[in-house]
């Protein structure tokens, strides 16, 4: 392996203080696999305070654990002593940590074979002590020695299991696999924060159905996103061949194949999991969803709160979810369309036809017919290029205009500007300085009697 000619000149340092250097995990596998990885992380016979000794910069990254970060020719690398990990209680965290003087010791307790690679430094001589090799040739996840002491150890490694396989489009070992099934419930006591990291990541991937899979096969689907497991087997009828599952799955698959963005990801694989919530028998069309995108909505709020995402992530993607099921007619107005723009947002409009496309892509046969998306395309490019009004920072008053008319600061500042906007979609000329003072004070007043 040739590693970066600072990774060199750092490593070169170590050598002649008398100490072994070496880089571990997903640098070496990556690069075996021909793919760019520059995150390093390294691990090291010298102790943290033999490391900190050598460097004038360091930071106590994880100092308890044998972790010190490296301020190094502009670059700040993590260093971890060799170790070896005592007992785990709480399927994360080892009781206690010991320090050790070979690497044999130290790869022997990483998760899976293909990350327990190494590049000695600086010559960057590859060591495999654990079948690595082998497995990336094979294209396969194997757990290290007993995988359920390796899952007993840390349960998020079998959410990691999946998110390698999502994003290698490698196998699961069957040995590995059945221990995911046999410990799965353990994954209840990870933080909602690194679930939601990994489940991000097989989302991201370029294979997200692998990781799918393999959470649903296992039964950590189940504990993990049971609103989408529930959708498994669940017949949708009409024009879907398919089960509610695998249209999620396509959806998601489609938004791969179109190098949608994570927002758009994230809103199909949830888009339409309210469903199973509202499906009603149907004589004519053998069943109804109605207002599923709103139950959908709803339930994928009730997610994120649940993985704790950001506030952006969650309101952007029930956003797109809610209004999904946009319905457009060749016959709509300017002003239709203009209430749909102010509607929607502009922002959202471009994610919200993708997420449309990725649905359409995943029904039936998979073709997607896009005339509907195009002509309201080019009416709503239309309608931007009059500059009009459509949100409310575009209406000629503001709410500082407002008070010095002699309306009284509060909410009904913002109900009256939501008012006279609604009004300016319908009229674009009514939007003036005087027509809207005016017509402010008017709505003001009626809302005080």
């Amino acid at each position: 392996m040739k590693p970066s000619e600072e990774a060199i000149e750092f490593a070169r340092i170590f050598r002649s203080n008398g100490y072994e250097l070496y880089l571990v995990g997903g640098a070496v596998r990556d690069w075996m696999l021909g793919k760019p990885n520059h995150d390093y992380d390294f691990t090291t016979s010298a102790e943290p305070a033999e490391v900190k000794a050598m460097f004038r910069r360091t930071i106590d990254t994880g100092i308890r654990h044998g972790t010190v970060t490296v301020l190094f020719k502009g670059q700040q690398f993590e260093v971890t002593t060799f170790r070896a990990d005592g007992d785990y209680k709480d399927s994360r965290h080892p009781e206690s940590v010991s320090f050790v003087k070979n690497l044999d010791e130290d790869l022997k307790r990483r998760d899976f074979t293909i990350n327990a690679l190494a590049a000695e430094l600086p010559e960057g001589r590859i060591i495999d002590l654990n079948g690595g090799k082998d497995d990336l040739r094979k294209k396969l996840i194997r757990a290290i020695g007993e995988p359920e002491k390796r899952f007993e150890e840390d349960a998020l490694r079998m959410l990691r299991a999946c998110r390698f396989s999502a994003q290698l489009g490698f196998r699961i070992e069957e040995k590995t696999e059945e221990a995911m099934r046999k410990l799965a419930h353990t994954v209840t006591n990870v933080s909602a924060e690194r679930i939601r990291e990994e489940l991000f990541r097989i989302i991201a991937s370029d294979n997200p159905r692998n990781g799918f899979e393999a959470m649903r096969r296992t039964g950590l689907l189940s504990l993990i996103l049971p609103e989408v497991d529930a959708c498994y087997g669940f017949e949708q009828g009409g024009m879907h061949s398919e089960d509610l599952y695998e249209h999620l799955i396509r959806a998601l698959e489609a938004c791969v194949t179109y190098s949608y963005p994570m927002s758009v990801r994230l809103a199909a694989i949830f888009h339409d999991i309210g469903k199973v919530k509202t499906r009603k028998a149907d004589d004519e069309r053998g069943w109804t969803f109605y207002q599923h995108e709103c139950a959908s909505a709803d339930m994928t709020d009730e997610i994120f709160r649940r993985l704790k995402c950001s506030n952006d992530e969650r309101e952007t993607t029930v956003h797109l979810i809610r209004n999904h099921m946009f319905s457009y007619t060749p016959d709509w107005s300017p002003a239709a369309v203009r209430r749909f723009i102010k509607r929607v947002g502009i922002d959202y409009i471009n994610p919200l036809f993708e997420l449309r496309i990725a649905d359409a892509a995943a029904t039936g046969n998979g073709n997607v017919d896009l005339t509907v998306i195009e002509t309201l395309s080019e009416k709503i490019n239309a309608e931007l290029e009059k500059a009009n009004a459509l949100s409310i920072r575009d209406l000629a008053v503001n709410g500082t205009d407002l008070i010095a008319a002699g309306i009284k600061p509060g909410p009904a500042i913002g109900r009256i500007l939501a008012q006279l906007l609604d009004e300016v979609i319908e009229n674009p000329s009514l939007n003036t300085k005087d027509y809207l003072g005016n017509r402010a004070l008017t709505l003001s007043q009626s809302q005080e009697q």
